[in-house]
């Protein structure tokens, strides 16, 4: 009898107990992305990743705050700090942040050669964070729910593939791989072993296959178009037509770095003349935004941002297509007053 009433009692407990464990395991599964989603712009990417828009909101590493992550409206309106890590390479997708720690809010001296660097996983409003690899990464990019992950270390390159719950990693190559460049379901790179060629991976299969035998550097597709630097012609802008097979030359001026979005192009001249310049995407209209070096071009839907080379104090920002820039003051003043808190 009195086993029978330990068994009443104990085989409610147990349910129970799976229950429990049942809703605890649904609530930590990390939900797959739609197969479309890509984690940030490929100029973006391949400026750092300080900038990513996404679902309505901008997130950002705050120079004015040691590169914290921040968060706001696209029109820079309703600023907000979301975490104490420095970040770069900003990726977003389904109800997460993917980036990469590069310090935290104050590191300085030699207490900074102890800080975890490292790629995470937060919510969108920088909360749960969740460390997923501390491999050096050179660049990442997210691709429906895969994380594909560039790092360099004293061991070489390594160019690898992982779930965002961390699970399957599988390395695809020992030599550089740029995964910016990420349009429906396929990457697209330029080589860096015995040519320049376009490549194309993909995702779906691992498969890779030449798409063109070219002499470029940092590809970003964007509809018809490659956008790229020009190799063999001292890294003059162009733009290669997938459809026609045709190069169109947006500029015969060397250039240091570029971003494409929304219409315009952004690059940086190099030489006695540096400047940062605008034109549209068919290399129509071009005008000079700033004089002097600049780098870290990144944009949104609104503005482009950039800094000064060599000084990564300050955040300027520009209206796209206009041919004014200013400080980005809205970004300082979060800052300080998240000092205030």
């Amino acid at each position: 009898m009195k086993d029978k009433k330990a068994l009443l009692i104990l085989i409610p407990f147990l349910l129970f107990v799976i229950i429990i464990g049942a809703f605890a395991i649904v609530g930590d599964r990390i939900p797959d992305n739609p197969p479309e989603t890509v984690g940030n712009t490929a100029g973006n990417l391949n400026n750092s990743g300080y900038f990513c828009e996404y679902d309505g909101k901008v997130y950002f590493a705050n120079v004015y705050d040691s590169d914290t992550l921040y968060s706001m409206d696209p029109s820079e309106q309703d600023i907000k700090k979301l975490g104490n890590a420095s970040v770069q390479n900003i990726l977003a997708g389904g109800k997460f942040l993917y980036y990469y720690q590069t310090g935290a809010s104050g590191d300085a001296g030699i207490g900074a050669l102890r800080t975890v660097r490292s790629f995470n996983r937060c919510k969108l409003n920088g909360s749960d964070v969740t460390g997923l690899t501390r491999d050096p990464i050179s660049t990442a990019q997210l691709v429906g729910s895969t994380l594909y992950i560039m790092t360099v270390d004293d061991n070489g390159p390594l160019f690898y593939r992982m779930k965002i719950d961390k699970s399957d990693k599988t390395e695809l190559a020992s030599f550089e791989i740029n995964p910016a460049s990420a349009v429906n379901g396929t990457i697209y790179y330029n080589g860096t072993q015995d040519n320049h060629y376009l490549y194309a991976m993909d995702t779906a299969t691992d498969g890779v296959s030449t798409v063109w035998n070219g002499n470029l550097w940092y590809p970003i597709v964007q509809g018809d178009y490659v956008y790229y630097m020009d190799v063999e012609n001292d890294y003059r802008l162009c733009r290669y037509s997938l459809s026609r097979n045709e190069i169109e030359v947006l500029t015969n001026e060397r250039i240091d770095c570029f971003n494409v979005g929304y219409g315009y192009v952004y690059y940086q001249v190099n030489g006695e003349e540096a400047c940062l310049k605008c034109m549209r995407d068919d290399g129509s209209d071009s005008w000079v935004i700033a004089e002097g070096n600049y780098t870290a071009i990144n944009m949104t839907s609104q503005y482009v941002y950039f800094q000064m080379f060599g000084d990564d104090s300050s955040w300027y920002h520009s209206p796209l297509g206009s041919q004014s820039y200013s400080v980005f003051d809205a970004a300082r003043q979060a800052a300080l007053d998240a000092l205030k808190k």
